[in-house]
């Protein structure tokens, strides 16, 4: 039996917010608005593509808003919403927790690799 989004909408949502640039845009917009540029120049990684179309979606979604501003030179720049702001409190959490426990998941990793003769691929 195929389970739609609407009869299990968790899976949608953190497909959205599990997305793999999600935390770092959300941590770097909780702070203020940023244009675009500022964004991929803070994000240490991601293609001009890939936060374009992380952008949309949380656009799409309600979590952030997408400003245009008029100009000689058009200037686009991005802010949290109310309920991104609630989810962007959540993401900060997590971020602060991965940096202070990455140590330990580490040493846990190998340790279970050592065990276990084998590693893992990276997900």
């Amino acid at each position: 039996m195929v389970v739609s989004t609407s009869e299990c909408p968790i899976r949608d949502i953190l497909g959205r917010v599990g997305g793999r640039w999600v935390v770092d845009i959300l941590v770097h917009l909780a702070a203020e608005p940023q244009h675009f540029s500022a964004l991929n120049r803070a994000i240490a990684g991601i293609s001009r593509r890939m936060l374009t179309l992380s952008l949309r979606g949380l656009e799409r979604d309600g979590i952030i808003t997408r400003t245009v501003r008029p100009g000689n030179v058009r200037v686009v720049e991005y802010a949290i919403t109310p309920i991104g702001r609630e989810l962007s409190v959540q993401m900060v959490a997590l971020s602060l927790w991965s940096r202070s426990r990455y140590s330990a998941i580490y040493d846990a990793r190998e340790a279970y690799d050592r065990a276990n003769g084998t590693a893992l691929a990276a997900s």
